[in-house]
């Protein structure tokens, strides 16, 4: 069989944590032929979740790759975690996905992770379909959820499937609004039996009206479409998938279908609507890139195997026999036993084999090449880290790589045994490569290893993995907050060195403006002011290079310095007298003056708090909130439960999990993801200076 791209889809299945993600992903590799029998996320045996952390607390942390194959067409799935502590997994999966499925629940619709989910699907332009899950389950709603999609993240649902009656035991199926027909699966096949019937006459006029919407919707994305619409033409059903796949393509509606994965209900229509909506890579825009030595030099590659090789690392995952790296293949051919190049380091990497990856097994590939727009694991790279490029050093490029949120959280750790020191410290190195949201560094004050990571249980999973994957006991102290500082204004400070020694004299006079400034992300800028000529070009790069690492030493209080950019105004230099070492320290001390208690701020992370509860346990949740600083924004009903959500800072908030519980005898859930870095109160400040 010759290779198609246009029968590829990579796409990526997201949503809020317990929406049902993982246990929609087993349906369709169960519907497909790829697993035999169903796994089930509480009893641990799912193909995605495989890692005995997923198994036993029965959620998904580490993206999992699997491919299968409907309707003729190749599909690679990545099943990505819905809790906020591991949103980098979910971040690298879509930079290089063509498309998602995103899953709400029909009990809470639009929760928080959903939200932040759908925003990083918009910073890419992914383009989305929806699944409306657990409408099987009391309080379900399938319209009121549909109305939290368009006013909470500005959707444009366009609904496929309707469901046949809603709510605890109601659910009979679904009806497709294409074809317009009732669709029953049968349990006794796990669903795989799909009868089709004439709609019940009692949701006949409601299917009427669904239908005639989506009609509408088609024919307001086309105007020859509009044209034989309002001259009363049927429209065929063709028509109808070709316009909204070229609208789902351009981010302007989501077909929305609907169901219960657990019960079997509705997965078959919606792996239909993946191979009919969702883009093949040969249907995107070319990947776009610029050359390693030239940045202003933009570049592009085609999705196509006549172009010449390019891939992005999205993962990597420690193997015994070498690190697995997962890359995406934009163009070009990824061939075993060939070396490629690393832009990023300006370094060749040798690819020794080639995998596709199912889960937690793995087959090789025979052909030991992977053609365009397809997705593999690779053994052979020995300095590749996540959002890393590599491609044919005759052709270089260098793709955009991966943004990360950073590091809210820390906590200190130290080997059982003074022997085992040297080891933890390329454990971390190597959990590190893997994880871009984790850090590890020694303090130069107390000597302590400090590891940094998104949240509490984030944390604890790496910990986990340090005892369980490495066979290395370590002690862990308390997690502690990761305080930033910043200027509070903008401030010029010179620097001068001046002195005489054996006759001899050492002269330097450094001028840099520091300035806070405001965007994404704990920017750190030094630009020259200097005149062309000033200076030699040797001097005014090594002043730079003095300035980025002084500012990267954190700010008066020690902690690290976020978003400040620093300004090179002026540099007195005297031929025969300016040595480095006068030039480094006059820029030392210029970066040092600007930053003096008063004119420093230390800031703490802010978290966006959502907890869903029961009305009755409501007020004791606000009252405990009052007390860790929290500021509450709103309160709304959804369904059975009420969802508060709240700014709070991170500092009050570890242990919460437990409090929670208690407040609610178990029935509150929350999640929390970090919203931005705000000063710190003085009371903070004095407890954390003095």
């Amino acid at each position: 069989m010759g290779y198609d791209i246009t029968k590829v889809r990579n796409i990526g299945i997201v949503a809020h944590i317990d929406a049902g993600k993982t246990t929609t992903t087993e349906r369709i590799l169960f519907y497909t032929g790829v697993s035999h029998k169903m796994g089930n996320v509480d009893d641990g045996t799912t193909i995605t979740d495989f890692d005995p952390d997923e198994a036993r607390r029965g959620i998904t942390i580490y993206a999992a790759t699997v491919t299968c194959r409907w309707l003729e067409h190749t599909i690679n799935i990545i099943d990505t975690p819905g809790h906020v502590d591991f949103t980098a997994e979910v971040e690298r999966s879509l930079r290089v996905l063509d498309g998602a499925v995103v899953v709400f629940s029909a009990v809470e619709g639009v929760e928080a992770q959903s939200e932040t989910v759908w925003r990083q699907a918009d910073r890419y332009r992914v383009p989305r379909m929806c699944f409306i899950n657990k409408l099987d389950r009391l309080g379900a709603d399938f319209e009121r959820t549909l109305d939290m999609m368009r006013q909470r993240l500005d959707a444009r649902p366009v609904v496929m499937t309707l469901p046949i009656g809603e709510g605890q035991g109601q659910l009979k199926g679904v009806i497709d609004l294409l074809t317009m027909q009732a669709l029953y699966f049968d349990p006794e096949t796990y669903g795989a039996r799909i009868t089709r019937e004439a709609i019940p006459e009692e949701h006949r006029e409601r299917a009427a009206k669904w239908h005639t919407r989506l009609v509408e919707a088609a024919a307001e994305m086309d105007d020859d479409l509009l044209m034989r619409h309002l001259e009363g033409e049927e429209l065929s059903v063709e028509d109808i998938r070709r316009v909204l796949r070229q609208a789902t393509i351009h981010g302007l509606v989501q077909p929305t279908y609907c169901g219960s994965a657990l019960n079997y209900i509705g997965v078959q229509p919606l792996l239909d609507g993946i191979v009919w909506f969702l883009p093949s890579p040969a249907d995107l825009p070319p990947v776009e890139g610029h050359h390693p030595r030239n940045p202003k030099k933009k570049l592009k590659r085609k999705p196509s195997v006549d172009e010449p090789f390019c891939g992005l690392v999205f993962k990597i995952v420690a193997d015994e026999h070498g690190d697995l790296c997962f890359v995406r293949v934009y163009s070009g051919t990824l061939k075993a036993g060939t070396k490629y190049l690393n832009p990023r380091i300006n370094q060749r990497e040798m690819i020794n084999q080639i995998w596709r990856i199912q889960g937690a097994s793995r087959e090789r590939v025979e052909a030991n090449s992977i053609p365009a727009g397809d997705i593999a694991g690779v053994i052979g790279p020995k300095q590749a880290v996540t959002g890393d490029t590599l491609c044919d050093p005759k052709h270089p490029i260098l793709l955009e790589s991966i943004r990360f949120p950073e590091t809210v959280i820390s906590m200190a750790v130290e080997p059982q045994t003074s022997a085992d020191r040297k080891r933890l410290e390329e454990v971390l190195q190597r959990l590190a490569r893997q994880d871009p949201t984790f850090r590890a560094e020694v303090d130069k004050e107390t000597g302590q290893t400090i590891i940094s990571g998104m949240g509490e249980l984030h944390l604890e999973v790496l910990r986990d993995r340090i005892k369980r994957d490495f066979n290395l006991d370590v002690k862990v102290h308390k997690p502690r907050v990761s305080y930033r500082e910043t200027i509070r204004e903008s401030v010029e400070s010179r620097g001068e060195f001046h002195r005489q020694a054996a006759g001899a004299t050492q002269y330097a006079a450094v001028t840099v403006r520091i300035e806070p400034t405001t965007g994404e992300g704990a920017s750190l800028e030094v630009e020259s002011g200097l005149k062309p000529g000033k200076v030699p070009r040797d001097v005014e790069k090594l002043v730079k290079e003095v300035v980025e690492d002084e500012l990267k030493g954190g700010g008066y209080s020690g902690y690290p310095l976020m978003n400040v950019r620093a300004i090179i105004t002026d540099i007195d230099y005297r031929e025969g007298e300016s040595s480095e070492m006068a030039l480094r320290a006059a820029a030392t001390n210029a970066v040092r003056k600007a930053f003096t208690r008063e004119r420093c701020v230390i800031l703490e992370p802010i978290m966006r708090l959502e907890v869903t509860t029961p009305e009755e346990y409501l007020g004791n949740i606000q009252s405990d909130l009052a007390t860790r600083r929290a500021v509450i924004q709103s309160t709304e009903p959804r369904g059975v439960v009420t969802a508060l959500v709240a700014e709070v800072p991170l500092a009050t908030m570890f242990g919460y999990a437990t409090v929670v519980r208690s407040l609610s005898k178990g029935r509150a859930s929350y999640t929390m993801e970090p919203l931005r870095y705000a000063p710190a109160p003085p009371e903070v400040v004095r407890e954390l200076i003095g």
